[in-house]
Formats: structure tokens, C-alpha cells, sequence
């Protein structure tokens, strides 16, 4: 046994019936494809953290004395941006034999982006660097959605079922491990002034992450063209030539079992739309800013470290089932939420509101971490179901076109919870809790393709 193959046995439980219908040349890199992967994850995490849309990069825009509208745009150009292209650019990535090209060029975008972030942050004040800060980060974002469609691709010509959602697992998380440190180094600068040139050297190192990120995946063992590392299923589709935004229609609208997996995927939205949203109900009840953000980091990080090999292991053994339990139960806790938050505000629970800011403090926290929680497996179960339910081309078109598709999904559900928002934000919440109620049974509905 190779020091690879030691070491990945001892992260992986090895599925060994699908690594032997794997092609011959690929089952002894298993372990160091495997390995290359956690790394190449556990450092894009940590970049993530960097360069975290929701936390890091409104401090700098803030440090930098940009108008503070600016902000509320941080997310959105995140968000969409990296999900939005990706039918377009597909019929360039089918094109590319090796797809982790693909993943090392978007990684390469990312570690240049960052950098003339950290640039800014360094030299630059006002409008001017608030603007040149979301330029950055729509470029980006751009190089995360090459990311997004190659490695998936990758992942499942070079790892077998019964070992793809451990991987995103693991990456869950160390991306946990990360947000906890980053958690509790604002915590220990609770009162510190955090300035700009601070912040430009965090980017910095962000920056040096994602190069080391494309560093580590241009050595995976993959193969030119997919040969199947599983017995081909009846039920998948050969791949067809992918041509653009027209074939993304069609495939939405000819493909019944893909269109099911795209329309659960959107009513999961609920736990990841939800907790911006508890972090408000928060304020809004008068919890202290003691714990503020430092504490919801913290307990994002909590979430992502227990939930990361956790949920990886039951989305190997059951993805669709992951996926729709995970909303189910981020539905009954946003609908818990709601109801103390609304007594809270009808004065039946004064003590909640008045010398007990610590106790607000830490109900809301608690929320937090549950809702993260559940998210952290949501996402796990849907990364893995899509790898898992086709092969090759087939599985890249899939990835790109629900990504794309979610992008639209995610502006309008986003666009509609924002404007209940203005009303009251338990509105918004109690939409994307029935959201959630509407997927589990949707998701129980998914056929299982976890296993082969």
C-alpha cells in the first residue's frame, strides 16, 4: 500500500466494488486523485473564507469608505455570476479533453481577482475603489463558474460512487475549520479598529491560496474521455453535442427526471436564502453586537465541521434523501424562529427582549448553526446526486444547465423575499419555510441514484 492510498483510506470509506468497474488505468489513482481533491477543496475553501461575499468584503468596503449601497450588491454579483454563464460556456468546456484545465484556468481568474482586491483595499478610498472591489468580484465570480462546471466533471471520471459526497464532506469541513478561526480572530478584535491595509493582507493570502488551489489540481490522473467508471445505467441518456442556452431549454423541457432535480433544487433554496435573514430577526429583537458577527461565523464553522463528514457519508448512501430531510427540518426551525420572534415583538416575552441580551444573543446563534447546519447537508446531497445520476458529457451539461438555471431561480425567490422583507422579514422566512415543507416531498420523489 502506497502513503496515498494509506492516507486516503484513512479519510475514505472505500467503496471497492465501484473502484474495480472503474478502467484499469485509473484504479490505482483513485487515492492520489482523491487526495489532489481534498487538498486542491480544502485550500479553495480557506480561500472562500478570504474572500467571503457576506463577511469579509463588506468590512473592506466599509474600511475603504465606500457608499454603503454598494454593499447590498456584494452578494447577488456572487451569487449569480458564477451559476448564471455556464449553459453558454459549455460547448467550450466539452470542447477540452482534460476538463481540470478548465478548473485550473477558473482558479488562476480567481487567485488574479483577488489579488487586485487586495490591491485596492491597500491604496485605494471611496466610490472609485468601492466600484473596482465589485469589478473584482464579478471577475471572480466568473472564474468560480468555470470551476463549478469542470470539477464535478472531474470528480466523476477519476472518483467512483460510493465515494463523492465523503470528498465534498471533507471540504465541508475544513471550509468549517477555516470559518471557525476566522471567527474567533474577529472575535479577539472585538474593539479594534480594522483598516484597510489589515484586510488587503487577508486578500492577499486569499489570493496565494487559489494559485496553490491550481497548483495541486493540475497534477489529477484524468482521463481524455470518460469510459464509463461504472456499469452504464439504463436509465442515463447518451451524451448529445451541447450547443448553448437553446439546448438548455430543450433539456429542461424533454428531460422529466433532470427537470425534477432542477425544480427540488430550487425549493431548497430555503436553507440558504434563511439565515441573512435570522441574522436580522436578531437585530431587530436587541441582541448585543458582542457576539455579533464573530459568533455567526463561528457557528457557520461549527456547522460545516460536524456536518461536512457527516452528511458526506449518508449522501453516499442516499443523496435524495439528504437533500429532502435537510429541508424539512431547516422548514420546522425557521417556523420556530418566527414564532418566539413574534412574541417576542407582541410583548408576550418581555424577558426575552430585556436584560437578557446574552440569552437573544445565543438563541439566534443557535437558529444560525441549526439553519447552516442543515444547509451544509442540503448542498452536500445535491452535489452529489448530480455527479452521481449521469456520465460524462451528459454530466456537464447537467451541472451548467441547473446551475444556470438556479441563477434565475435564485434572483427571482431572492427578489421576492427581499421585497416581503420591506413588509416584515418573518414574511420572508415563512415563504422559504413553505418552500422547504413543498421540497421534502418533491425530493422523495427523486429516483436514488446514490448507489449503483
Amino acid at each position: 500500500m502506497t502513503a496515498s492510498e494509506w492516507w486516503y483510506s484513512k479519510l475514505i470509506r472505500r467503496s471497492r466494488d465501484a473502484e474495480q468497474r472503474m478502467p484499469k488505468g485509473l484504479r490505482d489513482k483513485v487515492a492520489s486523485n482523491g487526495l489532489r481533491q481534498i487538498t486542491a477543496g480544502a485550500l479553495q475553501s480557506s480561500g472562500d473564507q478570504a474572500v467571503n461575499a457576506s463577511t469579509v468584503l463588506p468590512w473592506v468596503l466599509a474600511s475603504l469608505g465606500a457608499p454603503a449601497a454598494l454593499t447590498g450588491l456584494l452578494v447577488p454579483i456572487r451569487e449569480s455570476l458564477s451559476m448564471l454563464p455556464q449553459a453558454l460556456l459549455t460547448p467550450l468546456v466539452v470542447r477540452v479533453k482534460h476538463r481540470k484545465w478548465i478548473f485550473v484556468v477558473g482558479a488562476l481568474v480567481q487567485a488574479g481577482a483577488v489579488a487586485v482586491m487586495a490591491f485596492i483595499a491597500a491604496l485605494g478610498s471611496g466610490l472609485a475603489a468601492g466600484v473596482g472591489i465589485l469589478v473584482a468580484l464579478a471577475i471572480f465570480a466568473l472564474g468560480r463558474c468555470l470551476c463549478s462546471i469542470a470539477s464535478k466533471d472531474v470528480q466523476g471520471r477519476t472518483i467512483p460512487k460510493g465515494e463523492r459526497g465523503q470528498l465534498n464532506g471533507i471540504s465541508t469541513t475544513v471550509a468549517g475549520i477555516v470559518a471557525i478561526t476566522l471567527g474567533l480572530a474577529i472575535r479577539a478584535f472585538v474593539g479594534a479598529e480594522l483598516a484597510a491595509a489589515r484586510l488587503a493582507w487577508l486578500l492577499a493570502a486569499g489570493a496565494a491560496l487559489w494559485v496553490g488551489v491550481a497548483v495541486i489540481y493540475a497534477g489529477v490522473r484524468e482521463p481524455a474521455s470518460e469510459e464509463a467508471p461504472e456499469a452504464q445505467s439504463t436509465e442515463v441518456a447518451p451524451a448529445k453535442p451541447f450547443h448553448g442556452l437553446s439546448q438548455a431549454v430543450q433539456l429542461l423541457r424533454e428531460d422529466a427526471r433532470f427537470r425534477q432535480f432542477v425544480g427540488v433544487r430550487g425549493l431548497l433554496l430555503v436553507s440558504s436564502l434563511s439565515p441573512p435573514f435570522i441574522v436580522t430577526l436578531s437585530i431587530q429583537s436587541g441582541a448585543s453586537s458582542l457576539a455579533g458577527l464573530g459568533g455567526f461565523i463561528i457557528a457557520s464553522g461549527l456547522a460545516a465541521l460536524i456536518g461536512g463528514r457527516l452528511f458526506g457519508r449518508l449522501a453516499d448512501r442516499s443523496s435524495r434523501k439528504v437533500m429532502s430531510i435537510g429541508a424539512g427540518v431547516a422548514s420546522a426551525i425557521i417556523l420556530s424562529a418566527v414564532i418566539v420572534a413574534t412574541l417576542a415583538e407582541a410583548g408576550s416575552a418581555s424577558a426575552f427582549q430585556s436584560d437578557a441580551s446574552w440569552w437573544v444573543n445565543l438563541f439566534y446563534i443557535t437558529v444560525y448553526f441549526a439553519l447552516t447546519l442543515m444547509h451544509t447537508g442540503v448542498r452536500i446531497g445535491r452535489k452529489t446526486y448530480v455527479v452521481d445520476m449521469a456520465e460524462g458529457d451528459t454530466r456537464t451539461t447537467y451541472v451548467a444547465v441547473s446551475n444556470t438555471a438556479m441563477g434565475i431561480i435564485l434572483l427571482v425567490v431572492g427578489g421576492v423575499s427581499a421585497l416581503l422583507a420591506t413588509v416584515h422579514v418573518s414574511w420572508a422566512l415563512l415563504l422559504l419555510a413553505a418552500m422547504g415543507l413543498v421540497g421534502v416531498f418533491a425530493g422523495a420523489k427523486l429516483p436514488d441514484v446514490s448507489r449503483s
